[in-house]
């Protein structure tokens, strides 16, 4: 193996990509400060890594996000100064280079990815503060397998929260297992209410960071405002996968800088991990709802798809 290959565990990508990127990091001699490297052992790494040289990585996500930020009503001397440049008139020239069109035109409609430059290594801002890399073309197939469970998934979650409509609030609330955990960090769910409000939150979590969205704000927990949360949660998700899906692009990152410290997410792995915890939440439920007295059905896929079909 080369002499910088890191040791098992370490997200490599992330550790390049935070010495670049870094908003204190303006030239390759701070980078490879902040990377406890010499400035030449440092550029050929992250040019090895990443196909491009640590420099020319920077400036073109930097534009990319200053084309973002024009585009959400940032004037144009603001995006030039948090860009790093020292004149207005110097970004714009850097900008219309890159992007072919002066900061002050209108870019093409509002997407995920319009405001993305060429790149040799898939590697582009992702809206509020992350990163998105492209894996290759058709790494892992689409898999309609795949879209019919979070379909499957996103229909029983709603099927459950309509059954807790019916359920006595003192029920709801019940706290049924002291101390009940799904994830370690994510809290506490020791009754149907903390339970199915997790179900709904994880959706809108990973959605909001997919799509580029801020950090959202945790709603009402009671059954009718699940359900409002969850319907308009579902669609836009369901969508996103069936993209994924459609483009091949499973293998996809998502470096995400609002975790404390940065993290890389494969877009696969992402949707298995809804998945996963998912489907245990939604048998957690279950168990609950017999435990309160009210007949619930086994949730299977199979009966699903065949009501569906019917």
């Amino acid at each position: 193996m080369p002499e910088d290959t890191p040791a098992a565990g370490r997200d490599r990508l992330r550790e390049l990509l935070d010495a670049v990127l870094d908003e204190d990091n303006r030239t390759l001699s701070e980078m490879a400060g902040d990377a406890f490297a010499s400035p030449w052992h440092f550029s050929r790494q992250v040019s090895r890594g990443a196909g491009e040289a640590p420099v020319a990585l920077r400036r073109r996500v930097v534009l990319e996000r200053a084309a973002w930020q024009l585009r959400q009503g940032r004037s144009v001397t603001d995006v030039a100064f948090a860009a790093g440049y020292e004149s207005v008139e110097g970004f714009s020239r850097a900008f219309t280079r890159a992007h072919g069109r002066t900061p002050g035109q209108r870019g093409t409609a509002p997407a995920r990815d319009a405001h993305w430059l060429p790149a040799p290594n898939g590697i582009h801002f992702h809206p509020p503060a992350s990163l998105w890399v492209a894996g290759q073309p058709g790494q892992r197939g689409g898999d309609e397998v795949t879209a019919l469970l979070v379909h499957h998934d996103l229909e029983d979650t709603r099927a459950l929260l309509e059954t807790a409509t019916g359920l006595p609030e003192e029920e709801y609330r019940r706290v049924r297992v002291p101390g009940q955990q799904v994830l370690a960090w994510d809290g506490p769910e020791e009754s149907l209410a903390a339970v199915l409000e997790h179900q709904v939150w994880s959706t809108e979590m990973w959605l909001a960071a997919v799509e580029g969205a801020d950090h959202p704000v945790r709603g009402r927990d009671d059954p009718a405002s699940l359900l409002a949360r969850h319907d308009e949660a579902a669609p836009r998700w369901l969508a996103f996968v069936r993209e994924v899906s459609r483009r091949g692009a499973w293998g996809d990152r998502l470096v995400d800088a609002l975790c404390d410290p940065p993290e890389s997410f494969v877009l696969g792995s992402v949707v298995a991990h809804v998945l996963t915890y998912g489907a245990h939440r939604r048998q957690l439920a279950r168990h609950w709802f017999r435990a309160a007295g009210l007949d619930v059905d086994a949730g299977d896929p199979i009966d699903w798809l065949r009501r569906r079909t019917s």
